[in-house]
């Protein structure tokens, strides 16, 4: 049976025709990738064959006019108990929101209910660090892939200022030329989230790609200006870098999961499992909350059982 065998089964021809139209949409006027619209096509095809069963035929505009929150926690809890989990659920309540909004705007039923619905609670994912290994490898000037040596240098400058202090990228490209002008710099001054300022210890290979890095940039890197910079001088885009990481990841032949943040959870990961406390790691990454970094307690956990599994001989 196709897909819009199985379609005309589940909804009456007037909605049959507002899905449609709606599906459309979301490929032209929205311009959504086709993987999105099939999913979108997906989730709201398996809510509107819930819906044959829980209002005993198939759903026309009529019957969605009627839906109550109670229907479509009916339809979630119908899901989960066929083992669908919490993001599943998440994408599929967003699909069915985004039909009956465009029924909504269409005059032809009320979406204030599913506006209403909180999607699932999704679950925390642990951070996925780099290996030591592969960390030291990614700042690296000398695996850097940018052709001028002034563009390689400032690459793993940025780099090694979220593996080696812990810094978000939008910290490390919020530094000014007044920053890490000196090579006997020991601490870093940053300014994080919600203008909260801490006290990043340098280590001195960090230090040594600041300033290799100013050696070699063309610019003028005045105190009230950004330190990093582009290619025409002005600021450095944290996309670069994300681009460049990307571009090491393929060369390095890295996960998916290998991104500029994921060095600042290899600096918090690490350090844990050197001995460091959470209490100090806190303060090191700029935490509001102790909770937030008990993370990366999981992470270490995750990471022992892994080598246990793999090399205890009874395992």
């Amino acid at each position: 049976m196709t897909t819009q065998e199985q379609f005309l089964i589940s909804a009456k021809p007037d909605l049959q025709a507002a899905r449609m139209a709606w599906l459309q949409s979301l490929g032209g006027e929205r311009r959504l990738s086709q993987l999105t619209v099939d999913a979108y096509e997906r989730d709201t095809r398996q809510f509107l064959q819930f819906l044959t069963g829980h209002c005993g035929g198939a759903p026309g505009i009529a019957d969605i006019k009627e839906l109550r929150p109670a229907d479509l926690r009916a339809y979630l809890a119908s899901r989960r108990s066929a083992g669908a989990g919490a993001r599943t659920l998440g994408r599929g309540l967003a699909g069915i929101r985004s039909l009956l909004r465009h029924l909504e705007r269409q005059g032809m039923v009320n979406a204030a209910g599913a506006a209403a619905m909180r999607a699932p609670r999704q679950p925390k994912s642990l951070p996925k660090p780099l290996t030591a290994a592969d960390a030291k490898r990614v700042v690296a000037t000398d695996e850097q892939l940018a052709e001028e040596p002034w563009i390689a240098a400032r690459n793993a400058a940025v780099l090694t200022l979220l593996y080696g202090c812990g810094l978000r990228i939008s910290e490390a490209l919020g530094l000014t030329g007044g920053d890490l002008a000196s090579g006997d710099e020991t601490v870093l001054r940053v300014t994080g989230k919600g203008g909260k300022t801490r006290l990043a210890p340098l280590l001195p290979v960090t230090v040594k790609a600041v300033m290799e890095y100013r050696s070699l940039c063309p610019y003028h890197l005045d105190a009230g200006e950004p330190l990093f910079r582009g290619a025409r001088g002005g600021p450095l885009n944290a996309a670069i870098i994300q681009r460049e990481m990307a571009k090491l990841r393929s060369a390095l032949n890295l996960p998916e999961t290998a991104t500029p943040h994921a060095l600042r959870h290899s600096f918090a990961t690490h350090l844990l499992g050197r001995g460091g406390d959470l209490r100090t790691i806190q303060e090191l990454l700029g935490h509001a909350s102790l909770s937030t970094t008990q993370v990366y307690t999981g992470v270490d956990t995750a990471r022992l059982l892994e080598i246990y599994d793999s090399a205890h001989p009874r395992a």
